[in-house]
């Protein structure tokens, strides 16, 4: 896997149900190294901090690889790097085969796989329709979020390695679907609210809406 774009976010206002909202979804590409500190990145601008950033969700990779099946569902959205948010764009990056708890060296830093990204209308306002929020519910593309292990530099063009894995433990693919079944085996997910490396936020979640 490779990072192909670095993408950091300014504060935007957007209106929404005839309220001002200021979010920091607006990410763009830019020439610059990313510093991935234990909280958040650098420079970047998280304004719901109950949702986005902290160390359980300190930066947000997204797939280059699914682009392409989102431009032929949206073509009229004005496509760049950074569109889901994302501050990291990696180029085949696979939920499916990246494992809750898996460790990788990016750049410099240590970063640890802990949550898929839940979507939220502000994804519909920066592509242009509120539709995609179910369409990005329903697939099989959440992007994945991770914790700072050791803090550090990336560069566009670094590797992500994988330096520790955790075989048995659930997929990004697996828990997403979990957050958005109408019906799942509870046994399977009571188990994957006990992995210790799964976000706090999303073992909340799964608790609460599988009645746990």
């Amino acid at each position: 896997m490779k990072i192909i774009s670095i993408n950091i976010g300014t504060p935007r206002i957007i209106n929404w149900n005839g309220a001002e909202i200021i979010t920091g979804i607006y990410k763009f590409p830019v020439e610059k190294p990313l510093f991935l500190g234990k909280e958040g990145v650098n420079d970047d601008h998280v304004l719901d901090t109950r949702y986005h950033g902290g160390k359980d969700k300190a930066c947000y990779l997204y797939s280059l690889d699914h682009y392409a099946y989102w431009k032929q569902l949206y073509p009229e959205a004005d496509w760049k790097w950074g569109m889901f948010g994302e501050n990291l764009t990696v180029e085949n990056m696979d939920e499916s085969r990246l494992l809750i708890g898996d460790i990788f060296r990016v750049g410099k830093a240590l970063v640890q796989i802990t949550q898929p990204r839940q979507p939220c209308y502000k994804l519909g306002v920066r592509i242009g329709t509120q539709a995609i929020v179910k369409a990005f519910s329903h697939s099989d593309f959440p992007g994945a979020y991770v914790r700072i292990l050791e803090e550090g530099e990336v560069n566009k063009g670094d590797s992500m390695e994988l330096v520790e894995t955790f075989p048995g433990a659930p997929s990004l693919t697996r828990v997403f679907n979990m957050l958005y079944a109408k019906t799942f085996d509870k046994e399977e997910v009571r188990k994957v609210t006990e992995n210790t490396h799964l976000a706090a936020s999303c073992r909340k979640d799964l608790a609460k809406k599988w009645g746990l």
